[in-house]
């Protein structure tokens, strides 16, 4: 994890743990990396965690990758994404886009974690698929699907039935798919996000 440096001038010396975390995704890793530069404007990173995707489409592939990056009063969100300007793949064009939430704002961090064969659990078991959603802005997303009944026969409309559920940041990590220590690596952010979301408001309440 990293400290608040004494200079604010020494904030680019907090980098070398992100850096290797970027070059490690391989997706575009300088730039990406100067785009959080960028987005973080000199304030220090104390911790963070970079999620890369990868989707098919058709015969296309294509990945993404998501990097969240904590400092003590913000979390900054950097998405980017790539696309295929010809057939050939010879031209591409990468965007990115950036948002800075203030921590006071962040109302909720919900790690949901799945573990396989829970009845032969132990203690220090890994877990196999996690999800980390983060809420700051109120906004509620609504799933509907129309609402039925026992009987089988009926075909009468009886409306719909849904969830609704407040998120604004959702990521799914998996370890089959991203391999263990990305679980272990979003746990510890999670963790880190927390204790600072629940300073900042304890420190807005007094």
């Amino acid at each position: 994890m990293f400290s608040r440096p004494q200079n604010p001038s020494d904030a680019l010396d907090a980098l070398p743990a992100l850096r290797h975390s970027l070059s490690r995704a391989g997706f575009y890793p300088q730039l990406v990396e100067d785009v959080v530069v960028d987005a973080l404007d000199s304030d220090t990173p104390v911790d963070h965690f970079i999620h890369l995707e990868t989707h098919f489409d058709r015969d296309e592939v294509h990945r993404h990758v998501t990097a969240l990056v904590l400092t003590h009063d913000v979390l900054v969100i950097v998405h980017v994404d790539d696309q295929q300007l010809d057939d050939k793949g010879d031209h591409v064009a990468a965007q990115a886009s950036t948002e800075t939430v203030p921590v006071a704002r962040i109302g909720s961090v919900l790690l949901s974690s799945v573990y396989h064969q829970p009845q032969d659990y132990k203690s220090g078991d890994p877990v196999r698929e996690m999800t980390l959603a983060i809420a700051w802005s109120g906004g509620q997303r609504l799933d509907l699907m129309p609402a039925g009944c026992s009987d089988a026969q009926c075909d009468a409309d009886h409306g719909y039935t849904g969830t609704v559920a407040r998120e604004d940041l959702v990521l799914r990590i998996s370890a089959e798919a991203d391999g263990p220590t990305a679980v272990e690596d979003a746990r510890r952010f999670a963790r880190a996000l927390r204790k600072i979301n629940t300073a900042a408001a304890l420190g807005r309440r007094a």
